[in-house]
């Protein structure tokens, strides 16, 4: 199973590409989708999902697992965020692909094992579970690949449960 996790942002868009072999998880790829701060916000959605249909086209994963949108306080920011997230979907749902949304709260207790883990314990667990040897970079990149890690944790959950 081949997994790409998106962490949405306007600004910086983080993808991570996890792949399930038997029971070992195998990074395959990471990074961001940058937009610049002087380019109008309709043209920043065009470059995320051209960015995101690039990464699909590329990669050619199994499914696609996103960050809800966790309200911030900031309005402004919690709506661009929105629009970057439904831009993502909407590229992943063009090549057909099956989008999972999980909560910060469900990514951190899937990886790390407690809900309310910090950042950088988030991080440690991605770069032991995926046998990196150094935390991945920038933080939006670690946070989707631990979307993606979350994502394959769940769906075998659902599948022993299933079958039982």
């Amino acid at each position: 199973m081949l997994v790409l996790g998106i962490d949405p942002g306007l600004a910086i868009l983080g993808y991570g590409i996890v792949e399930k072999e038997h029971n070992t998880l195998c990074p395959i790829d990471y990074g961001t989708v940058n937009t610049p701060a002087h380019m109008d916000a309709p043209q920043r959605l065009v470059r995320i999902f051209d960015g995101v249909c690039e990464i699909i086209d590329y990669f050619c994963p199994d499914a696609v697992a996103i960050e809800e949108l966790f309200f911030n306080k900031n309005v402004k920011t919690a709506i661009s965020i929105g629009q970057a997230r439904g831009v993502a979907i909407v590229a992943a749902a063009k090549y057909g692909l099956p989008i999972y949304e999980y909560t910060p709260l469900q990514v951190k207790q899937a990886v790390v094992g407690y809900g309310r883990a910090e950042k950088v314990q988030v991080q440690n667990m991605v770069k032991m579970l995926l046998g990196l040897k150094k935390t991945p970079k920038p933080d939006d990149a670690a946070d989707a690949l631990a979307i993606a890690i979350c994502h394959i944790n769940n769906i075998g959950m659902y599948k022993k449960l299933k079958y039982r």
